[in-house]
């Protein structure tokens, strides 16, 4: 066991890699003691002497038990991810040898690192604010084109400079107003009220700006949610795989085939979409399965971002259909009509018989003919365009819980402003804003806080 010198924080240890069999596994360490645990392991020559941010070869050895032969990475503190020593070994990809070096390293004086916690030392070592951190575990999570987008301009500092500006501005003004309050026998304005009124609306226009974008963000995260909904022998089995152009439903004449919800994701343009292939909804089944799964496509319905109607063009009239739109409207879901088997009777005849309707496409699931409108209604309905490289997008609902606070604090103050009340008032309300703000990015937080965001990373990162 190696003697930690005083002051040193305990090092941690952890595989960063997923955990299984690879051609490669690799295993980082972080800490005052990263260096000379591995040191004490490494055959091949003394890392104590080597310079930051080079690789070198040798042998992983316990006492006399050679382990592995690998390459070990050093990043000397501050200029490392965490602002500490960091070591990552890279070796052979066996869940065995993995965990035989962890030992190795924890019999030395390392410890198993907990989620996330090397990320957490990056912030509490000020390498990452806190929003730059939440966006690390994003970008590990992200999974289309637009969420790795977002996360990465966020881990570049994006919505942190957009705070940080705002910050040092309100902290100018209130350091302004403190001084005035210093001077009150005086009556004197060393703060501009025209100037900070200008920078308070434009402030508040940032705001709302962010706030609003929290729709998008939200969807570019978690997706947006699908049902399925129609009749039994409607389609809707058909038009799952036809979307997803795999046979994931079963298909059959048989009314009542599917009895419990299927959900599966479909990618379009960067946003998920996440289709959930429902019972099929009839008033009379003696079936207790069939009603079951009846009960549940109901259920999913309701809490569906988007309802995908599909109906026989041959079988329902436009009356029926009319009031069948009206009902699931009530739900405020977004409802997109689909008019199914429209090779039967010509997309022309179904276009006449159902005119007057909004968001209404003519199909034929069987023949995938008509597909790709549906497609292109789900995208512009819900999304309609993506944000550029450079846009901030709002995903955390942390960030937009604080943000609406932001935002009652700037218009407490613009309401001061106008009412002219005393500076030492403004300042509080200004002090208010700055805690929100701060909030966000990690100036100040609190330990249970930090642990909870923390906690939900992966180990190893």
């Amino acid at each position: 066991m190696i003697n930690k010198l005083s002051g040193w924080e305990d090092t941690i240890v952890a595989l960063a890699t997923p955990p299984g069999i690879g051609a490669i596994g690799v295993i980082r360490l972080s800490g005052g003691a990263a260096i000379e645990i591995i040191n004490s392991l490494f055959v091949a020559k003394d890392l104590a002497t080597k310079p930051s941010h080079t690789l070198h070869v040798g042998l992983i050895k316990e006492e006399d038990k050679a382990i592995d032969e690998v390459v070990v990475s050093i990043f000397k503190g501050p200029k490392s991810y965490t602002g500490e020593d960091v070591i990552e070994i890279s070796c052979h990809g066996s869940p065995y040898v993995q965990q035989q070096v962890l030992q190795a390293c924890v019999h030395k004086g390392a410890r198993i690192a907990k989620p996330g916690e090397f990320t957490q030392r990056a912030f509490l070592n000020g390498k990452l604010d806190l929003t730059q951190a939440e966006a690390v575990a994003d970008l590990i999570a992200s999974n289309t084109a637009a969420s790795q987008k977002t996360a990465l301009y966020n881990i570049r500092g994006g919505f942190s400079e957009i705070l940080k500006v705002l910050r040092d501005e309100l902290i100018t003004f209130s350091a302004l107003i403190e001084l005035e309050l210093d001077f009150s026998q005086e009556d004197v304005e060393f703060a501009d009220r025209k100037k900070f009124n200008e920078l308070i609306q434009s402030a508040q226009t940032t705001t709302t700006e962010l706030l609003q974008s929290f729709q998008l963000g939200n969807v570019i995260k978690n997706g947006i949610s699908v049902a399925i909904i129609g009749k039994p022998n409607a389609g809707k089995s058909t038009l799952l795989n036809t979307l997803l152009n795999e046979n994931r439903a079963i298909v059959s004449e048989i009314a009542g085939t599917t009895r419990d919800t299927i959900e599966e994701v479909l990618n379009i343009n960067g946003i998920l979409f996440r289709l959930i292939d429902t019972a099929g909804i009839r008033e009379h089944s003696t079936d207790i399965i069939e009603l079951v799964g009846i009960e549940r496509s109901l259920e999913k319905m309701k809490s569906a971002d988007v309802i995908l109607y599909i109906f026989d063009v041959r079988e329902i009239t436009k009356e029926e259909l009319l009031s069948i739109s009206n009902k699931l409207e009530e739900n405020n879901n977004t409802l997109i009509l689909i008019g199914n088997k429209a090779d039967i009777i010509s997309n022309e005849s179904a276009t006449e018989k159902f005119n007057g309707f909004n968001n209404i496409h003519f199909i034929s699931a069987k023949n995938n003919t008509g597909i790709d409108g549906v497609k292109n209604s789900l995208f512009k309905l819900t999304v309609n365009e993506l944000p550029s490289s450079e846009n901030v997008i709002v995903t955390n609902a942390r960030h937009y819980e604080a943000l609406q606070q932001v935002k009652v604090s700037l218009n407490d103050i613009e309401l001061g402003l106008s009412n002219e009340v005393p500076g030492d008032l403004l300042a509080l309300d200004i002090r208010r804003c700055l805690h929100y703000i701060s909030e966000i990015t990690g100036d100040i937080s609190n330990e249970d806080v930090l642990d909870f965001i923390f906690s939900k990373f992966c180990i190893g990162k």
